[in-house]
């Protein structure tokens, strides 16, 4: 027996109360249901109503499919039933990488590489290979040159 309706196309501004509201002349309305955001809690655009029977259920799509509801012509369909999803384990990491630290790992972030020679744009921020040379961290003529590895 299926007598839970989807319920789409809806104005976000459509309340559960609206939507009870505007299902009752098809039959009870057992519940009414307008999906939100998680987040912000603002309506996603669609609901689910059940109806008291599946005869309550075909009756309202019938008669409510099409139809108006604060502003929009509502989509009505039977609802399909809810593709059962695996479960998350945040364990079980199923070959995945999940960031975060990951340890000793080489490369990446630039910086000092323990060069002598080249410019900035090679990544050593040493300038001239002769020492005192070059613009280095300190800058400027002085002495002290850039880093260096020995």
């Amino acid at each position: 027996m299926n007598n839970k309706l989807y319920v789409g196309n809806l104005n976000f501004a459509v309340t559960q109360q609206d939507l009870s509201d505007h299902f009752m002349g098809a039959g009870t309305v057992l519940e009414a249901i307008v999906v939100t955001d998680r987040g912000t809690g603002d309506s996603r655009g669609f609901g689910f109503v059940t109806m008291s029977s599946e005869n309550e259920a075909l009756s309202a799509i019938e008669q409510l499919n099409g139809k108006e509801l604060l502003g929009r012509e509502a989509t009505i369909k039977l609802a399909l039933e809810r593709e059962r999803r695996p479960d998350r384990s945040f364990d079980d990491r199923r070959g995945r990488d999940s960031g975060g630290y990951r340890g000793n790992r080489e490369g990446g972030g630039g910086g000092f590489r323990g060069q002598t020679g080249g410019d900035s744009r090679d990544g050593d921020h040493g300038g001239s290979s002769r020492r005192g040379e070059g613009h280095g961290r300190r800058g400027g003529n002085r002495g002290g040159g850039g880093y260096r590895s020995s």
